[in-house]
């Protein structure tokens, strides 16, 4: 009986550490998306974009609000990589940003920003338009 018992534990401790490391292990995708921003002292901006998760494409829905110092409208093209994501819906979040620049022009530049969920975003992108900026970036992006 108490060998029984020892192996019911056994396999069970087994099956809790199997199921923890299964849901501990996080993965990455790609993802692109375009915005268009505009302002006067308080900017909006809105996209679209493309989540590459395990071969499959996932819509997006990008939005934001910035406040402080801007002035003019562009639009920028983002392309990198999302990781420790478990699932598509992990890069659902707001993603927070201090900032300052001038673009006049096509220009290029990197960033990298994490959301609630503990995504991370290692992006690049190529900015066209006139604007000014010294604000507070809040971007949301939602599966659509």
């Amino acid at each position: 009986m108490q060998l029984s018992y020892a192996i019911r534990a056994a396999l069970i401790a087994l099956t809790v550490t199997g199921v923890g490391l299964i849901t501990a292990y996080a993965d990455d995708g790609s993802i692109r998306f375009n915005v268009i921003k505009a302002g006067f002292v308080v900017g909006g901006s809105g996209g679209s974009g493309m989540l590459v998760f395990h071969g499959r494409n996932y819509p997006l829905s990008i939005g934001g609000v910035s406040y402080g110092f801007t002035f003019g409208a562009s639009a920028t093209d983002f392309v990198g990589t999302v990781s420790n994501i478990r699932t598509p819906s992990d890069v659902n979040g707001v993603y927070g940003a201090a900032g300052a620049g001038v673009a006049v022009g096509p220009g290029a530049g990197g960033i990298v920003l994490t959301n609630q969920n503990g995504a991370v975003l290692a992006l690049s992108g190529r900015q066209t338009g006139l604007i000014v900026a010294a604000d507070l970036n809040g971007l949301v992006i939602s599966l659509r």
